[in-house]
């Protein structure tokens, strides 16, 4: 047994795009002229826009349709994207990337994110290169906590699932990669709010913690 490919999430683990959907949806909000509370803000955590706005829609009998409201929202987001200062890859994870791909680790991103989204994150910070594979959440039939996306990762990756590590920040990330029956670490960062970790097989805060020399003795 030893370790040959990497499973990637991509948000909350190479790079936390949340702030700039928040900014995104609160610029929406003030255009639509809605007061969106922060509890109500919080109970969107993990739905699809599209629920979000057909959310905005019923709470504040708005006469817009949800793919109007998803426009605008997506048009700041883009905005934001490219021109925030503030967004950035999240820290070590490029040189971790770089480390594995040197070091022949096959390298798949498996995240729940839209292909457009990936695509995008991609191009912003030059990762396709060390990539082998990209699979979208988006496309498959079942979603995370189901272990679908990383079984498919792994077969993209050309691996035995004893040969594979899923690297996650979610609670339903991580009991995807459980039921994949795939080591998984998770990365805690501060960000990280109600997430539930223990299901990890280790947990980082570092991802100095996950280069090969000290992660070896798992594999």
């Amino acid at each position: 047994m030893s370790l040959k490919a990497v499973l990637f999430d991509m948000d909350g683990v190479i790079v936390d795009t949340e702030p700039l959907h928040r900014k995104a949806y609160f610029k929406t909000f003030d255009q639509l002229e809605v007061s969106v509370s922060e509890k109500l803000y919080t109970s969107f955590t993990g739905a699809s826009t599209k629920r979000v706005c057909e959310t905005l829609i019923g709470e504040f009998n708005l006469s817009h349709s949800y793919e109007d409201i998803a426009a605008i929202k997506r048009s700041y987001f883009k905005d934001y994207f490219y021109n925030d200062e503030e967004f950035d890859l999240i820290p070590g994870v490029r040189q971790l990337i770089e480390h594995y791909h040197e070091n022949g680790i096959t390298l798949i991103l498996a995240s729940s994110a839209t292909m457009t989204t990936i695509n995008m994150v991609f191009e912003k910070f030059g990762l396709e290169k060390y990539f082998s594979g990209k699979i979208s959440g988006a496309d498959l039939k079942e979603s995370k906590p189901h272990p679908e996306i990383f079984m498919k990762a792994a077969e993209m990756a050309g691996e035995k699932l004893e040969n594979c590590m899923v690297i996650e920040d979610s609670t339903n990330g991580i009991l995807a990669a459980k039921r994949a029956e795939i080591f998984c670490a998770a990365y805690k960062s501060q960000h990280s709010v109600n997430q539930t970790y223990d299901l990890a097989d280790v947990v980082v805060s570092d991802y100095d913690e996950l280069v090969l020399d000290k992660i070896s003795a798992y594999f």
